[in-house]
């Protein structure tokens, strides 16, 4: 397998390393099992001479000719958290002309992937568009805003549409080099996770923070602060609606806009965030924990929180130990 990552000014230190560490081991391993032959061909290349990490260090990267014919491209993510520096990050010329280049590999058949904040630089190339994808949790609002023809879903932690591979949040570079290791090699990729202490990972939801969310718009964030003084009544619609001035209509339609999911099911998020947080903070049973959250019994709370985190109550609780 013939990798390409493409380096750019300004990245994610670790996503970069990560990665590069992950196929290194993957090819020890490899080259043990295949008498030294390694299974990937991983090069850094760029659309500039000189680049530099998000922490100042030099990158040495190769030029990029009409010679290489990589299988796979991945794209690191840069070190813009917030759409403030996001933007003209996506504005500099070294970006347009990546994005370019990008477009030229797509249009060629090969298989691209980004994790984290490098999505925005696969959909700003339009590399996205009419795909499922994933992201940076905490960017997802205004993803979905700035690119509305790409379905978001940033629960999950890699999503595979077509030619093109996004995975989640920071760490999510370690999950998607472990899923290309995968792809050639499942045993491989078992070694290098264990060496790595990295566990396979299909969703990033328990590791999302509700409220963070929320501050990517005014409405969403007062729809907050009344669903988190009312946890312990319960969900209603319309006294959401009331309480914020507006219709039921336009609240889901604002929270499907901003956040990709209906505002019964953000309080239920924000059930499972408290429910957790007692979980680990208190010595509550599990029955007074789900009354705190407004269920009758904690037959439903265990329900949710399976379905939501892929832990029960013990698992939870053992965490701590």
């Amino acid at each position: 397998m013939r990798i390409s990552v493409l380096a750019l000014d300004g990245l994610f230190d670790t996503g970069l390393v990560v990665t590069l560490d992950a196929f290194k081991l993957a090819n020890k391993f490899s080259g043990v099992q295949k008498g030294g032959t390694a299974r990937f061909d991983v090069s850094v290349v760029g659309v500039r001479k000189k680049v530099k990490s998000g922490q100042g260090f030099s990158i040495p990267v190769e030029d990029i000719t009409p010679a290489q014919r990589p299988d796979w491209v991945i794209v690191p993510a840069l070190s813009a958290g917030t759409p403030d520096q996001l933007v003209p990050a996506l504005e500099r010329q070294d970006v347009k002309d990546a994005k370019t280049q990008l477009q030229k590999w797509h249009a060629k058949g090969v298989q691209i992937a980004a994790s984290c904040i490098g999505s925005f630089i696969l959909a700003d190339a339009g590399l996205l568009d009419q795909c499922e994808a994933t992201t940076t949790w905490w960017m997802a609002p205004f993803f979905r805003q700035r690119y509305p023809n790409v379905a978001l879903d940033e629960s999950r932690m890699l999503v595979h549409c077509g030619q093109v591979v996004t995975a989640g949040a920071l760490m999510g570079h370690l999950d998607l080099a472990l899923w290309l290791i995968r792809k050639a090699s499942p045993g491989l990729a078992t070694v290098v996770s264990r060496y790595m202490l990295a566990d396979i990972r299909s969703s990033q939801a328990q590791y999302i923070i509700p409220n963070h969310l929320a501050r990517a718009d005014p409405l969403i964030a007062r729809f907050e602060k009344w669903a988190r003084e009312h946890l312990k009544q319960g969900f209603s619609l319309q006294g959401a609606a009331s309480a914020l001035a507006i219709t039921t209509r336009a609240l889901q339609r604002r929270c499907e806009a901003v956040l990709g999911k209906s505002p019964l099911a953000y309080f239920q998020d924000l059930r499972v965030e408290r429910a957790q947080s007692l979980i680990h903070g208190s010595g509550l049973d599990i029955e007074a924990i789900a009354a705190e959250v407004g269920y009758e019994d904690g037959a439903t709370l265990r329900t949710l929180l399976r379905r939501r985190l892929g832990r029960g109550v013990r698992e939870l609780r053992s965490e701590l130990r």
